[in-house]
């Protein structure tokens, strides 16, 4: 019982410090609505089963597939096609084997950005006096070529956040 509780906490804490944040990027309602999917029992098991016993790496990237458990490998997978906010929901396989990377909108870009600066803080990595870009912009450094982004996407989140190569 205890790790449904704790992904509840967590996931309870997350939405909020991500409805915060989309609040000040203007768009509360994605605020809102945020990981609403992470409710539904086809994710929420899983998660809570295996989100926490894998370790993150030192940048704090989780490569979910690594778990080797088909249950959380669907979870996943369910959760990035509903939620437009995560980048891989952007990613159109095609028949031929190639991936066509898509460019995401606006709103789901601030989004995302948001979910990223709700996981630091809900993690403890950032600090809610804290420039939160600071740690986003390391993070995303450290992360930035294990996403696959539309090149202009990529060029509004490093605007966005500040980045400088």
């Amino acid at each position: 019982m205890g790790k449904y509780l704790t992904c509840l906490s967590y996931t309870l804490r997350h939405k909020w410090y991500v409805f915060l944040e989309c609040r000040k990027l203007g768009i509360t309602w994605q605020g809102i609505t945020h990981d609403m999917s992470k409710f539904r029992l086809r994710e929420f098991i899983p998660y809570a089963k295996f989100f926490y016993s894998k370790p993150r790496d030192k940048t704090g990237y989780y490569k979910p597939t690594d778990t080797g458990n088909a249950d959380f490998d669907f979870a996943w997978l369910l959760h990035q096609k509903i939620n437009k906010h995560h980048w891989q929901w952007w990613i159109l396989p095609e028949d031929c084997g190639k991936l066509k990377v898509l460019s995401m909108p606006e709103k789901y870009r601030k989004e995302m950005i948001a979910d990223w600066i709700g996981a630091g803080k809900a993690q403890g990595f950032i600090s809610p006096v804290d420039d939160k870009f600071k740690e986003v912009r390391k993070w995303y450094i450290s992360n930035r070529d294990k996403m696959n982004l539309h090149p202009e996407t990529r060029t509004w989140i490093e605007d966005f956040i500040e980045v400088t190569l």
